[in-house]
């Protein structure tokens, strides 16, 4: 349960200056210049494809894009239970997700999590559903549910986010989630 289901408000991760030598960051210990979180959550809400980053057991790099829904300050996707993205995040559940628009990048770093509360579940899969006009069930493991899905549900729970707009160097925003 995310800080804000339990507490029923919008919990703000802790914003500063991302540490990136050589790209003249604008100082922003005054603050001035940080983008809002809620900056980040609508690119996350409002995009339609996503890249995921995973990690090979021999420490090879995967990326892949996906389909997925922002909710509750958690991204969540679907994946074949035999796909290259399950496998890896069966063996190390760290993960990068960003949306597709690179201009306007939002970049989550975060742990990965199967999801199997049949509300939350529901919840996720009428969300994904009215967003991609594509039903989706999770299946419990080994079972393909009636639209053909057969895998499983993650959550990505972010650790830190990075943000940048139009002015990478008045505009670099790195946010911590404390409450995890």
């Amino acid at each position: 349960m995310t800080p804000s289901q339990r507490t029923g408000k919008q919990v703000e991760p802790d914003a500063s200056r991302p540490y990136m030598p050589d790209y003249g960051i604008v100082n922003a210990a005054s603050g001035e210049g940080l983008l809002p979180w809620s900056w980040a959550i609508q690119r996350l809400e409002n995009a339609r494809n996503y890249w995921i980053a995973t990690r090979r057991a021999n420490g090879q790099p995967h990326l892949m894009p996906v389909w997925g829904v922002w909710l509750d300050e958690t991204f969540y996707f679907s994946t074949g239970r035999h796909s290259r993205k399950a496998r890896n995040l069966a063996d190390d559940p760290r993960c990068v997700v960003s949306p597709e628009r690179a201009d306007e990048a939002v970049i989550v770093e975060g742990v990965a999590e199967a999801v199997s509360d049949p509300s939350l579940v529901a919840r996720v899969a009428d969300a994904y559903s009215k967003k991609y006009d594509w039903i989706i069930e999770p299946a419990p493991d080994g079972v393909r549910d009636a639209h053909g899905n057969e895998g499983p549900l993650f959550a990505v729970h972010p650790r830190v986010a990075f943000g940048f707009g139009g002015d990478l160097a008045g505009s670099a925003t790195r946010w911590v989630f404390t409450e995890r």
